[in-house]
């Protein structure tokens, strides 16, 4: 297994490999980058007010889908039917003034579905260029498992390139760009399930629950009268701008190496006090692990008003973005232990940082 083929660290040089001059950026924050930071703060708390007036519960999703437009990310959903997954796009796609699109994903979908297809013209004799559901800054991509292999790489690669090439000429998707993917976990007929080199694509994976008991009876009661109308409260340039913003946070050192320690452990359990873990995980977390913590983490301090990363933002998205970065073996399965069992082992026993705070810009 290709995590237990891994060379071991030698004990105490596991975050040598940071290079200081790479990870650490400077040390204090000017004032008009904390001026900034609690501006872009009060925009994007405004804007999922907005979308509260409409979506009941699910702070967790909307708070991560807020990450992934700031850190240019796109998310899974896993969840039952009847969660308000496709409201919420389209509420907030509403609330920032985008275009929204949905593409209902099923067997005998084929790319050109999704991404557009050249059209023969005989009047002229020329092709025109028809754009996919693809062109939109919100598309949700509803139950993508029912879709086969080829569709799912076609989403997939407009997911990573921002473009999409028809008759050798590429055309970009308008910026920003936020694929929310869902999948239903109780049903396995008919489907096509993504693997995990495809999976691994998405910042998060975000698990959909049931609402409580009181959301619910909300949910209930605002179904009988009209729905409410949300308002453009942050304008596509305006979050544009936010997402440059993020760029300007302040990720020490010792904060990348808690993400990397992380992620290692995952791939080199015994190495890192979890052997009881080695039987359970066939493959670790892929690089694209500590990236995704590194720049969810930074958004999600912007959307807390601080223009620095502290370990608890990187604790905060870990089960997110490492739980379909880790495959587990026939004996987890069988054991009914899951990636988020293995997640809060990692948590417990890897060490976080103290940071220094004086150094940043609290």
């Amino acid at each position: 297994m290709l995590a237990r083929m891994t060379a071991q660290p030698e004990p105490g040089r596991r975050l040598a490999v940071l290079n200081e001059s790479q990870a650490r950026p400077a040390q204090t924050a000017a004032p008009e980058t904390r001026t900034h930071v609690h501006e872009v703060r009060e925009d994007l708390e405004a804007a999922l007010f907005e979308v509260k007036r409409v979506i009941v519960g699910q702070d967790a999703m909307l708070e991560r889908l807020m990450i992934a437009l700031l850190a240019g990310g796109h998310v899974l959903l896993e969840g039952v039917p009847g969660l308000a997954k496709t409201l919420t796009v389209k509420t907030l796609a509403g609330v920032l003034g985008g275009e929204f699109t949905r593409v209902q994903f099923t067997p005998d979908l084929v790319p050109s579905d999704l991404v557009g297809t050249r059209i023969y013209r005989p009047d002229s004799g020329t092709f025109d260029v028809e754009l996919g559901p693809v062109f939109g800054n919100f598309l949700l991509a509803d139950e993508i498992n029912r879709a086969p292999a080829k569709v799912q790489s076609a989403l997939l690669e407009v997911m990573q390139e921002h473009q999409v090439t028809i008759g050798g000429v590429s055309h970009r998707v308008p910026e920003p760009f936020l694929v929310l993917a869902t999948q239903n976990p109780i049903e396995s007929e008919g489907t096509y399930p993504l693997p995990e080199a495809q999976t691994d694509r998405f910042l998060f994976k975000v698990l959909v629950g049931y609402p409580s008991p009181g959301e619910e009876a909300a949910v209930v009661g605002r179904s009988l009268g009209a729905g409410a109308d949300v308002r453009e409260v942050l304008s596509l340039d305006r979050l544009a701008r936010h997402r440059e913003a993020v760029e300007t946070v302040i990720v020490d050192r010792e904060v990348i190496g808690y993400a990397v320690a992380l992620a290692d452990a995952t791939r080199n359990p015994a190495a890192n006090g979890l052997a009881e873990l080695e039987p359970l995980i066939e493959y670790g977390a892929s690089p694209r692990g500590p990236i995704g913590l590194v720049h969810a983490g930074r958004a999600l301090a912007l959307l807390r008003g601080r223009g620095h990363v502290v370990p608890a933002d990187i604790a905060a998205v870990a089960h997110d973005v490492l739980r379909h970065r880790i495959v587990l073996g026939y004996e987890a399965l069988a054991e009914g232990v899951s990636s988020d069992d293995v997640l809060v082992r990692v948590l417990e026993t890897v060490p976080a940082p103290q940071i220094d705070l004086a150094r940043g810009d609290a």
